[in-house]
C-alpha cells in the first residue's frame, strides 16, 4: 500500500523529528478532517482524551498511542521514530578537545570514570542511563559486533552483576538504534530485547519509573519488527512494573494476552513452549499477588503440564529460559505472595540450586525460599536462605530492595542469630 504523502511532508518530518507523535496524531486527523470526537469514538475515548493525548510531548498510554497513530493512517515507521528518544546533536569523534595530549586521554579518563562508577553501585549508574534514554548516544566503536555484545549484558544479568550491566546499556541501546535505522526485522527485535534486558535489571534495583519507560520502548519495537516472542518478553516486563506499581488487574490483563498471543503461534518449538510456559509463570505470579488464588493456582498448574517436554537445563542464549524446575520455583513465589508460607516452603523443599543453570536463578531460589521463612517467623533460616543466595549472587540479595530490607529487619530484630551478623555485614555494610 503507498504512503500517504502527508507522511513525508516537511510539517510531518519536523514533528518526527522533535519527537512529537501526539501532533502527528493531530496533523493525521486534521488531514482526514475529523473532529476530536469523532477520533475519539474511532478509538473508544472522550474527545478531552484526544485533546490531552494530542498536546503532550510525553506519551502516558502507549496503547492509546499505537490505537490512534493506526486509525489516522501514521505508517507504523513514522510512529516508531517519533517514539525514539533523539540522537545527540555531534557524534563523538566530532568532540572538541583543548589539545591532541587531551584526545589522548579522554578514553582513559571515561575508563577510569566507569571504572570508579561502576564500583560505587547500581545507584550511581542510573544517571548515565537516565541520559541515554533521554537522548540516545552517539553510536560507538570497537566494541565488537552487537549480537555477542548483548549475549555478554545479558551473562552479567544472569550473574546478577547489575553495575556492570547498568554500564554497558547506554551503549547497547545507541548500537541498537543505529542497527534498526535499516528497518530490517532482526535489528528492530534485537533492538527491543536491549531495551527489555534495561527494564529486567531496572526492576530488579527498584528503579520502577525507568523500568516503565524501557518497556513501553521494547514492545514498540517489537511491534515493529513484527516478532512474536520479542513482543511476549516485552509485554512481560511491563506487567512485572506494573504489578510492582499494585496495578495488578492491568498486568494480569496484559499477561492474559501475551499468553495468547504466543499461544497462537501453535507452540510448534521449544522456543515459543518455552515463552508460554513462561507467560503462564508470569501470569500466575501476578494474579496471586492480586489475591486470586484459584486463578494463580491454575495457571501454575497450566505451567507445569506446558514446560513438561522442556529441557532441565535449557539452551544457551533462549529468551525464555524456563525449566521445569523453574515452574517450581515460581510455585514457591506464587504460594507466598498468596500469604502461604507453609504450602511455598513444601513447595520449594525439593528444590535445589543445581537445578538452575544460571547465578541468577540459584540465588533467586535462595531468595523465594528466604520470604517464605520469614514469613513462617523463622530468621534462622531465613538468614541461611539468604546467605546461600548471596553465595551464589551478592547482587540479587544486595541490590533488590524488597530482599535487603528483610536483611536490615534481621539485624534489627535478630541480631544474635546464627548467621544474621554475617549476613548483615556481607550484604548492608558492604553495600
Amino acid at each position: 500500500m503507498p504512503v500517504d504523502p502527508l507522511w513525508n511532508s516537511t510539517t510531518a518530518t519536523s514533528l518526527v523529528a522533535q519527537r512529537r507523535p501526539g501532533a502527528l496524531i493531530r496533523l493525521g486527523r486534521e488531514h482526514r478532517t475529523w473532529t476530536l470526537a469523532v477520533l475519539g469514538e474511532r478509538i473508544g475515548c472522550s474527545a478531552a482524551t484526544v485533546s490531552r493525548l494530542e498536546r503532550r510531548s510525553r506519551v502516558v498510554d502507549l496503547t492509546l498511542v499505537h490505537r490512534a497513530a493506526a486509525e489516522v493512517g501514521m505508517p507504523r515507521h513514522v510512529l516508531m521514530t517519533s517514539l525514539a528518544p533523539p540522537l545527540t546533536a555531534a557524534p563523538a569523534g566530532t568532540r572538541v578537545t583543548a589539545c591532541s595530549r587531551d584526545a589522548q586521554e579522554d578514553p582513559m579518563r571515561r575508563r577510569t570514570l566507569l571504572t570508579a562508577t561502576a564500583a560505587a553501585g547500581p545507584a550511581a549508574l542510573l544517571a548515565g542511563l537516565d541520559e541515554a534514554l533521554a537522548a540516545t548516544p552517539a553510536p560507538t566503536s570497537g566494541l565488537g559486533p552487537l549480537d555477542s555484545r548483548l549475549a555478554a549484558a545479558r551473562e552479567l544479568y544472569d550473574k546478577g552483576v547489575h553495575g556492570r550491566l547498568l554500564a554497558v546499556l547506554p551503549g547497547l541501546i545507541a548500537d541498537g538504534h543505529r542497527a534498526a535505522a535499516s528497518r530490517q526485522d532482526l535489528d528492530q527485535a534485537r533492538l527491543s530485547a536491549v531495551y527489555t534486558l534495561s527494564s529486567s535489571v531496572l526492576s530488579k534495583v527498584g528503579s520502577y519509573e525507568r523500568a516503565r519507560l524501557t518497556a513501553d520502548r521494547a514492545r514498540t519495537w517489537a511491534e515493529v519488527a513484527g516478532s512474536p516472542l520479542a513482543e511476549a518478553a516485552a509485554a512481560r516486563e511491563l506487567a512485572i512494573v506494573l504489578r510492582h506499581q499494585d496495578r495488578h488487574g492491568e498486568a494480569q490483563r496484559l499477561m492474559t494476552s501475551a499468553a495468547a498471543g504466543v499461544e497462537a503461534t501453535g507452540l510448534r518449538t521449544d522456543a515459543s513452549a518455552a515463552a508460554y510456559a513462561q507467560m503462564l509463570c508470569t501470569l500466575a505470579y501476578t494474579a496471586a499477588r492480586g489475591g486470586q488464588r484459584g486463578e494463580s493456582l491454575a495457571m501454575v498448574e497450566e505451567a507445569r503440564r506446558s514446560a513438561r517436554q522442556l529441557p532441565q537445563a535449557p539452551p544457551p542464549g533462549r529468551l525464555f529460559p524456563i525449566s521445569p524446575a523453574g515452574v517450581a520455583l515460581y510455585a514457591v513465589g506464587v504460594y507466598w505472595a498468596l500469604g502461604d508460607a507453609g504450602a511455598a516452603l513444601e513447595a520449594g523443599k525439593d528444590l535445589r540450586p543445581d537445578q538452575f543453570p544460571t547465578a541468577e536463578r540459584r540465588a533467586r531460589l535462595g531468595t523465594d525460599m528466604a520470604r517464605a521463612w520469614w514469613a513462617w517467623n523463622r530468621p534462622e533460616q531465613t538468614a541461611r536462605a539468604l546467605l546461600d543466595a548471596h553465595r551464589s549472587s551478592p547482587g540479587e540479595v544486595r541490590d533488590r530492595p524488597a530482599i535487603r530490607h528483610i536483611v536490615s529487619e534481621l539485624g534489627e530484630r535478630h541480631p544474635h542469630t546464627t548467621g544474621v551478623r554475617e549476613l548483615h555485614a556481607a550484604v548492608v555494610m558492604a553495600g
